[in-house]
């Protein structure tokens, strides 16, 4: 995992907003989704690119990874986003609505076509039941494909469900997802959480989507930053015990069964403890 770059923090910016452009260059989020999409109004959408493509170009951003959301595959504008998009070279070009492996095939090669560099990525978003349906299939579906980002808000809609806390409506959805990101080697991000004032809310489905197995959680206010990045990072207690843990393993190779803190050590438990410690080093690093 030596090129591993955490997203436990991933916001939305809108960016027919020069103000929120700017304020992202001090927020302390993994990665940023600068959108042209839900957040801009139609009007508003060809300055919105070019706002855009020049915030990823510009060096202002440090280490942030930088990533556009074009507008949705069959709508009047996706072509130009993904044209500006790739001319700009992000880390990713965010796609909403995602359905098919033919429709991730068909992006990665737009992105091709219109001269993408080979370090943007794709990130493909989950939001309705055709896309889980056809998730395993999705995140195979292409090697520059290295994301799956759960639109819950679109998915609540399209099951005609509920926001509840728990998420029992969406637990199927979520499951699914993670099975097919894990099993395709790819980084998988929950969706947002929609009410910034309940912090305690937010903390707990940060925890819940850290326990299911989330890289990290897309967020819709800069407030939700710092909660997100300390929600998905190891603690302290979880880097001490992973390096216990290899210490335990290591003294203990060729004299058979190895144990710590009093339970077997198998090469699973260390394999899920140096991801740990390299998790810790790569934040570490930010």
């Amino acid at each position: 995992m030596s090129d591993f770059k955490p997203l436990r923090s991933v916001l939305y910016m809108p960016s027919s907003n020069d103000r929120a452009l700017e304020k992202a260059k001090t927020i302390a989020a993994d990665a940023i989704i600068f959108d042209l999409e839900d957040a801009v109004a139609p009007d508003a959408k060809p300055a919105a690119r070019e706002a855009a493509a020049a915030a990823v170009r510009s060096g202002e951003y440090g280490e942030r990874q930088l990533t556009i959301r074009v507008n949705g595959i069959g709508t009047e504008w996706h072509a130009q986003d993904i044209v500006a998009a790739a001319a700009a070279g992000p880390d990713a070009v965010v796609v909403p609505k995602v359905n098919t492996a033919e429709e991730v095939r068909g992006l990665a090669t737009a992105l091709e076509w219109a001269g993408a560099p080979e370090h943007t990525k794709l990130w493909a978003m989950i939001e309705t039941p055709e896309a889980i349906f056809n998730v395993r299939e999705i995140a195979a579906a292409s090697d520059r494909l290295a994301a799956l980002v759960m639109g819950t808000n679109d998915l609540v809609k399209e099951l005609y469900a509920e926001h509840v806390p728990g998420r029992g409506p969406l637990l199927t959805s979520l499951s699914l997802s993670l099975l097919a990101a894990r099993a395709a080697g790819k980084a998988i991000l929950d969706g947002v959480y929609n009410d910034v004032k309940d912090a305690e809310g937010f903390a707990a489905e940060v925890e819940q989507g850290r326990q299911m197995g989330f890289d990290g959680k897309t967020l819709i206010h800069p407030g939700q930053v710092e909660p997100a990045n300390a929600g998905f990072a190891p603690s302290p207690e979880a880097i001490d015990d992973a390096k216990g843990l290899i210490a335990a393993w290591e003294e203990g190779a060729g004299k058979g069964v190895v144990t710590y803190h009093g339970k077997m050590v198998e090469n699973l438990h260390v394999d899920s403890a140096r991801r740990t410690l390299s998790i810790a080093e790569a934040i570490a690093a930010l």
